[in-house]
């Protein structure tokens, strides 16, 4: 049986690199969607090379339309999604009292926002209505930084977005899972290496129904 399409958005050359590898050598059709438009073509190139399936997909996540055409011209191409990884985040440094409005709205939409819209565009799109929803969450929805309130604040309305979409969907054939990464990503700890982390993203993939859960926190 041919397997699904996997739908990663915020491919870039650390955790969304790494899934793209782990999703396209378990079988499945990669679309590699992010901002960069010529590393993304290197990235599935190189996938293309050893023998996976993975095309290139432009798309700024803070733009909604933008995205939802984005992901709806990858199920074209890749065909009907299997799975959603939405992995993208703003990470710039700020604090509770230098946000003007417009700053901080437009990070909201690449933290959570984002999420939504690509959400709403891939559930109806699901094979069979059956497919997997991951988010990529921090530690900072747990325990939020003075140096860091936009991602602080996204990060955890993204996690109360996933839990609720959760809860929701349960009775489905739709797992939805948020992973908060309480570590740094590439860091000096083997366990956060993007390639361990890609792993464990595959894994809640193949989760049995009955261990589905609505987080797991990656420590």
């Amino acid at each position: 049986m041919n397997k699904g399409s996997a739908l990663i958005v915020g491919v870039g050359p650390g955790l969304g690199l790494a899934l793209a590898q782990a999703f396209s050598q378990d079988g499945h059709p990669v679309a590699l969607i992010g901002r960069n438009r010529e590393r993304l073509t290197q990235y599935a190139s190189t996938l293309a090379a050893e023998g996976r399936t993975a095309r290139p997909f432009q798309a700024d996540a803070a733009d909604a339309d933008q995205l939802q055409s984005v992901l709806r011209d990858a199920v074209d191409t890749l065909g009907a999604p299997e799975i959603l990884i939405y992995n993208a985040a703003r990470l710039a440094p700020d604090t509770p009292v230098e946000l003007d409005a417009a700053t901080f709205a437009h990070r909201l939409a690449v933290n959570v926002t984002g999420a939504v819209a690509a959400t709403r565009t891939v559930l109806p799109l699901l094979a069979h209505g059956h497919g997997t929803l991951l988010f990529t969450g921090g530690a900072l929805a747990l325990h939020p930084s003075p140096e860091r309130v936009s991602l602080s604040v996204g990060k955890a309305a993204l996690r109360a977005y996933a839990q609720s979409l959760h809860e929701f969907q349960k009775g489905t054939d739709v797992h939805v899972t948020t992973v908060t990464i309480a570590g740094v990503i590439g860091g000096d700890d083997p366990r956060f290496a993007p390639k361990a982390l890609a792993d464990a993203y595959l894994d809640l993939h193949h989760q049995p129904r009955d261990q589905w859960q609505a987080e797991l926190l990656y420590s």
